[in-house]
C-alpha cells in the first residue's frame, strides 16, 4: 500500500504546476503520450521509465476505478504520480476518469487535485443510449451533465474533452456532442477526438466531416486503427496495429496540422499482439513519422 502524502511532497507537486501549464502554453505541436490503462502493472516511476524509453513525451494518466490512480485515493496518490512522471522528463497533459457527473463523489477531489497540479485537460466517462429513452430527452440530460462536468472544471483551471466512441454511446456520431458543448464555454468543453471510431460511426465520408466541425474545439486526440472483420456472418469491428486498418492517417493528420492542434494525442493499443511491447513501439514509430510529416515546418 502506498504512503499518504507528506506535505512536502505536495508541495513540490504544485511547485511543477505553473512550469507544467506554461510549457504547454507555448507548444507549437501536439505531445505524443501513452494511455497508461495498457501497463497497468506498474508502478509510477517504472511507468516513467518505460514510457520515456519508448520516446513518448508524455502520459495519458487513468485516474478510474482499476487505473494507475484510484479515485478515492486522488488527493493523495496524483500529486505523487504526476511528480515521479514529471521527474523522468514526461508531461500528464491529460488525465482519463470515469466522471459523469459534478455531484460524483470524485468529481470535486479529482478535478480540484489536478488542476492544481497543472494538468489542462480531462477525458470524462460514458454516456449510453437507454431503450424507451427519447435521443433528444437523452442529450438534454447528458448536456446538463457535461456542463457541469466544465463548470467545475473551470473552478480548477481542467478543460474537459469528450470522447466519439462507437457504439451505442452519447457522442459515438460526434454531432451529440456538438449538440451537448455547444452552449458552453469551448475554453472548458471540447472534443476527445478519435479517428478511429469516427471512421467506424461515419464511413466514407462521414468521419472527415466530422473532424472539420470538431476541430475547432478539438482539446485531445486519441490514437488507434481498425478494420471490419466477418464472424459467424457477422461484421464486426477488429481493432489492428496502426496502419492496418481504415483510418486514413496521412488525411487525418494534414488536417490536424492544418488547424493548428497542439493537444496531446494519446496512443491506444487496443488489439493483443502477441508481443505487447514490441506492438507499442511499432505503432509509436508509425504514429511519429506521421506527426512529424504532417507537422514539419509549422510553428
Amino acid at each position: 500500500m502506498m504512503k499518504s502524502l507528506t506535505r512536502r511532497d505536495f508541495a513540490c507537486a504544485i511547485a511543477g504546476a505553473a512550469l507544467a501549464r506554461s510549457s504547454f502554453a507555448a507548444q507549437t505541436r501536439p505531445a505524443l503520450c501513452l494511455f497508461s490503462k495498457h501497463l497497468p502493472k506498474l508502478n509510477y516511476g517504472d511507468l516513467a521509465r518505460t514510457v520515456k524509453q519508448m520516446g513518448f513525451d508524455g502520459v495519458d494518466l487513468t485516474v478510474r476505478e482499476e487505473g494507475h490512480v484510484l479515485p478515492e485515493r486522488v488527493t493523495a496518490d496524483l500529486p505523487r504520480a504526476v511528480e515521479t512522471i514529471r521527474a523522468g522528463g514526461l508531461t500528464v497533459p491529460m488525465i482519463t476518469t470515469g466522471l459523469t457527473s459534478a455531484s460524483d463523489p470524485a468529481a470535486a477531489p479529482t478535478l480540484s487535485t489536478a488542476g492544481k497540479l497543472g494538468v489542462p485537460f480531462f477525458k470524462p466517462g460514458y454516456w449510453h443510449y437507454p431503450d424507451g429513452v427519447s435521443i433528444d430527452a437523452r442529450i438534454a440530460r447528458v448536456r446538463k451533465d457535461v456542463e457541469g462536468l466544465a463548470a467545475l472544471g473551470k473552478e480548477h483551471g481542467i478543460a474537459v474533452g469528450c470522447h466519439n466512441h462507437s457504439g451505442n454511446y452519447v457522442g459515438a456520431a460526434v454531432w451529440d456532442i456538438r449538440a451537448i458543448i455547444a452552449g458552453i464555454d469551448p475554453r472548458w468543453a471540447g472534443y476527445y477526438f478519435d479517428p478511429c471510431h469516427a471512421t467506424a460511426e461515419g464511413g466514407e465520408a462521414g468521419w472527415m466531416i466530422a473532424l472539420r466541425m470538431a476541430l475547432p474545439r478539438i482539446k485531445m486526440v486519441a490514437i488507434k486503427d481498425f478494420l471490419w472483420e466477418k464472424r459467424a456472418g457477422k461484421w464486426e469491428m477488429q481493432m489492428c496495429p496502426l496502419g492496418e486498418g481504415m483510418v486514413d492517417w496521412p488525411k487525418f493528420f494534414k488536417t490536424l496540422a492544418a488547424g493548428r492542434f497542439t493537444g496531446p494525442i494519446s496512443m491506444h493499443l487496443e488489439y493483443e499482439p502477441a508481443d505487447e511491447m514490441a506492438a507499442l513501439a511499432r505503432d509509436f514509430a508509425f504514429l511519429r513519422k506521421h506527426v512529424d510529416a504532417a507537422f514539419r515546418g509549422l510553428s
